[in-house]
């Protein structure tokens, strides 16, 4: 693996001032129920608690805080956008963020809030993505990538958080959507020098990363899953994979029912929201649960943005049992 790609502890530290000038720390908690669910300690790490709801706010401050550029632009499912506003609205640069049709109302309604011009292109993200790249080049615009390792060094203080807090810890399940929060948790890890395993996290209705990491090799799928759109990825980023397919010793799929149990779960057991892909690492961990027995075992519930409707229906499901 190219050690630039991912940044050190010195870059984590400095990012970290950064970060805590906007938000505080997030907590990571051990609940009981969850405990009891997956029959193994359990540690939960809240990112649905900061001022975004999700974890990716951390990567927009230090990123946007490097580039003082006259506007930016971006594409998203909803969380990187907010991260994009939130910072860009903290330091005066104008925002225009591209969202596939379709896409959350409610996230879409939480961008224009932060100050963000909206733009809806395209069905999927990819189509999102690449009609954001032209407007960036007709516009004149800096054009904010969904991986970066500036966004990594952002996202890597929420794992310093949690690791520094229980540093014990066997292994961590981490969602994959384009690839900054599974590796920012491998330069938090690396930078505390420690061996925890990291386990990544994608929909069985979108594998690209898993299809890649399998192959050795980029490899495109196709998308429909109908809950967890925060990692609804169908062409994975190059820079990203070769990390993961160097760090990570496994990746896991699991399916729209699994992250529904799992989000219900979270609020049964916890009473905290967590939208599809911030149930990503439950689910998995739920759908091994007889492996992790004995172990210590960190969950990143990465973010809590999910519509009402949706998350009325998947309330209404029968409940999950949490013995």
């Amino acid at each position: 693996m190219n050690d630039l790609l991912l940044p050190g502890h010195a870059e984590i530290e400095q990012a970290a001032k950064l970060v805590y000038a906007a938000m505080p720390a997030t907590p990571q908690y051990s609940w009981p129920l969850l405990n009891a669910a997956l029959g193994t300690e359990t540690w939960v790490k809240h990112e649905n608690h900061t001022p975004t709801g999700a974890f990716k706010v951390r990567g927009g401050l230090v990123y946007l805080q490097e580039r003082r550029a006259s506007g930016v632009i971006s594409a998203t499912r909803g969380n990187h956008g907010q991260s994009v506003g939130f910072a860009a609205r903290r330091y005066g640069i104008a925002a225009t963020i591209v969202v596939p049709h379709g896409n959350s109302k409610e996230k879409n309604a939480a961008m224009r809030a932060l100050g963000v011009t909206l733009v809806e292109h395209g069905k999927e993200f990819q189509e999102s993505r690449e009609h954001a790249v032209m407007l960036a080049q007709r516009d004149a615009l800096h054009m904010i990538p969904s991986f970066h390792r500036d966004l990594v060094c952002g996202v890597a203080t929420c794992w310093m958080e949690l690791l520094r807090a229980q540093p014990d810890l066997d292994v961590l399940f981490v969602p994959i959507g384009q690839g900054s929060e599974i590796c920012a948790a491998v330069a938090a890890r690396r930078a505390l020098n420690l061996r925890t395993r990291i386990i990544g996290v994608v929909s069985a209705h979108a594998l690209a990363y898993k299809l890649s990491f399998e192959s050795r090799s980029k490899v495109e799928s196709p998308v429909t899953t109908l809950i967890a759109d925060g990692v609804a990825c169908r062409v994975p980023d190059e820079s990203s994979l070769a990390v993961i397919s160097d760090q990570v010793e496994e990746i896991m799929a699991v399916s729209d029912d699994e992250v529904a149990a799992a989000m219900k779960l979270y609020f049964t057991a916890t009473h905290n929201v967590a939208e599809g892909a911030g149930a990503a690492a439950l689910a998995a961990a739920m759908q091994i649960r007889p492996r992790l027995a004995g172990l210590r075992v960190g969950l990143a519930l990465s973010g809590g943005n999910v519509d009402h409707d949706m998350f009325a229906q998947i309330l209404s499901r029968p409940a999950v049992r949490t013995t």
